[in-house]
């Protein structure tokens, strides 16, 4: 009988994938990979609202909460632990949790999927409140945990996204926005780590992304907000700040290391020549968002 979940049939294109070797094994799985892509561009216009919903939340002193169990917890985590780095967030501002808690990461407590009391305990432990955003991910959309998580959400008034591969998933139900992904069969059936999981970070790097900028994290695409705790990041900083006052790497390198690599501040106070206390202020006035302050200087 044919599963109703599309991601637990059997895929006819792999199902001799036993008896291929290896440069067949990963043409057969590259070939169902670049289906994914076309999949999450379908689910566009949902993504799109569910940016809305969390850029609106992070502007009201929301956080956004990611919750789900194995893979799909496991990708959360992912993407909420690069905000820090990548537009120097406070790290309680995103946030991974998985069923089963930080053991489950490396090691798989798939049961705990099935757990209502383990998603109490979570809502509960997190303190959500209603500038906050739950984004659940589930291939199935089926779990215990996350219907439970996102039905507690919806029940305390705070804005619910979920994200699957089943169109009927019971995580619609408590959902103000559902991203359905259509993957399809996986390459070996039911191992939804594969295109369904990549769906999932495809997704979830855009949710991050986009509300990122939205929010002023960025200016055009650079990265201005970066914490640059290495030397990889420290270079990307003083290219950042050269390239937007056009000045020499030198001078960037120079203001950046008196200003603690604030690439935002450094920018100001190169080019506008104002201290870096009268950048602060601007900043501040006009929500740490440069094109604002660039608007009112220019």
């Amino acid at each position: 009988m044919t599963d109703t979940i599309s991601t637990e049939n059997l895929n006819k294109n792999t199902e001799n994938i036993d008896l291929a070797d290896s440069l067949g094994i990963v043409t057969l799985i590259n070939n169902e990979d670049l289906k994914v892509a076309l999949a999450v561009q379908k689910a566009l216009p949902q993504i799109a609202q569910a940016v809305d919903i969390i850029s609106n939340n992070f502007q009201n002193g929301g956080r956004l909460l990611y919750f789900g169990a194995g893979t799909s917890g496991r990708l959360g985590i992912l993407d909420a632990s690069e905000c820090p780095p990548t537009f120097n967030t406070d790290p309680s501002m995103v946030q991974g949790i998985i069923a089963g808690g930080d053991a489950a990461i490396k090691t798989a407590a798939e049961g705990a999927e099935d757990s209502i009391e383990l998603a109490k305990k979570d809502f509960s432990d997190k303190e959500i409140t209603k500038n906050d955003t739950v984004v659940c991910i589930s291939a199935s959309g089926n779990a215990n945990y996350v219907v439970k998580i996102l039905e507690l959400a919806k029940t305390n008034g705070s804005k619910t996204i979920s994200i699957s591969s089943n169109k009927n998933a019971k995580m619609k139900e408590f959902s103000d926005c559902f991203i359905f992904v259509d993957t399809g069969a996986e390459a070996i059936s039911g191992s939804t780590r594969m295109k369904a999981g990549t769906a999932q970070k495809m997704i979830l790097n855009m949710l991050t992304t986009a509300s990122m900028v939205k929010i002023g994290k960025t200016y055009k695409n650079y990265m201005i907000d970066v914490k640059a705790t290495n030397d990889k990041l420290k270079n990307r900083a003083v290219r950042i700040v050269s390239a937007i006052t056009k000045c020499s790497g030198e001078q960037a390198q120079k203001i950046l290391t008196l200003n603690n690599y604030d690439v935002k501040n450094s920018i100001l106070q190169i080019k506008y020549n104002i201290t870096s206390q009268k950048a602060s202020e601007l900043l501040e006035q006009n929500n740490g968002i440069l094109r604002k302050v660039f608007a009112a200087l220019d």
